[in-house]
């Protein structure tokens, strides 16, 4: 298959990449300052800009994309708005623009994460957006044509993930990294379709 994988050089894209790369796919990442095709998740722009680099493609796995965490007496709509922009609106029209691109039983991957069901402290914002994202998946699984499909990867803290975002969770179990890109793998070379495939433990 020929995987667009948007995040690639993350934490998690890094890890997903190499697996598919080892099953013999052709990936090919895509991040803001890095990867094979740059992209800006936040521009439609530019999104409509990378497809055109890649052509058709099999799959779209997103990784990127975070949002706001912080007192909520002191969230704003300006400290809202670059998670909304990027991991919301960036994923959504990863979609709506990605499907001119996807060939016939293709499938979307997007990320969302376990605060839309167990929001952390100072979370609240990640909360909306991940629980916008995954409401977003269950409603266009049903409107996908030619055998296309959409699922959602929702990953709790992930053991590589600790050091940077572990004071966020506390309490929380870690998720192994090769648990999480099953997920994934699920997604993309599995059958489901308008699934959130939570990974919390």
């Amino acid at each position: 298959m020929k995987i667009l994988l948007v995040g690639g050089q993350g934490t998690i894209g890094r890890k997903v990449a190499a697996a598919f790369t080892a099953r013999g796919h052709e990936v090919i990442t895509a991040g803001r300052n890095s990867g094979i095709v740059q992209v800006d998740i936040t521009s439609p722009d530019s999104i409509e800009n990378m497809y055109r680099q890649t052509g058709n493609i099999d799959a779209c796995i997103c990784t990127a994309g975070t949002g706001y965490y912080g007192p909520f007496e002191e969230m704003t709509t300006q400290l809202m708005m670059p998670g909304i922009e990027g991991k919301l609106l960036g994923q959504v029209n990863l979609v709506l623009m990605g499907k001119n691109y996807l060939n016939s039983g293709g499938s979307f991957t997007l990320t969302s994460g376990i605060a839309a069901q167990h929001p952390a402290r100072n979370g609240t914002c990640v909360a909306m957006i991940n629980g916008a994202v995954n409401s977003f998946v269950l409603g266009a699984a049903q409107e996908m044509k030619q055998e296309r499909r959409i699922n959602a990867v929702s990953p709790g803290l992930v053991e590589d993930s600790n050091e940077r975002y572990g004071a966020f969770f506390p309490g929380y179990n870690l998720v192994p990294m090769n648990k999480l890109v099953n997920a994934y793998i699920l997604s993309v070379a599995g059958a489901v379709n308008g699934k959130i495939l939570k990974v919390y433990s």
